[in-house]
């Protein structure tokens, strides 16, 4: 499991570099995810894009980051089908910002507004 990160307009973009996030990396993922964000205290978006299966492990992962951010949100965009089905039958849609793509999570306002948008 591969966590690159770059910084756009005082937003750290994370992305996730794997097809999987599974019982196998979920651990790798919070570790990484944990030193990407020690030292930041702006705005923290996921890139999911690159995502094509996720399992409970790795929902399990994704809300123990959010745990590590101590009351700060973590966002999420670019959820392909199968992963937004995840959040959707778990109820996370609820607890995660999720933003259609990278281009409106960076354009959003970083208030904690879903701005999901559902395409027929």
């Amino acid at each position: 499991m591969q966590l690159s990160s770059m910084s756009s307009g005082g937003i750290l973009v994370l992305t996730v570099n794997a097809d999987r996030i599974d019982a196998a990396s979920a651990i790798h993922l919070k570790d990484q995810f944990r030193d990407q964000v020690a030292n930041i205290s702006g705005r923290i978006v996921m890139d999911l894009g690159q995502v094509d299966f996720m399992d409970s492990s790795g929902l399990g992962a994704i809300v123990a980051a959010l745990k590590l951010l101590e009351g700060r949100t973590l966002e999420l965009a670019a959820l392909t089908p199968a992963v937004k089905k995840v959040f959707t039958l778990t109820r996370m849609d609820q607890i995660f910002t999720l933003h259609p793509d990278m281009e409106t999570a960076l354009g959003a306002a970083g208030d904690g507004a879903d701005s999901t948008t559902d395409a027929a």
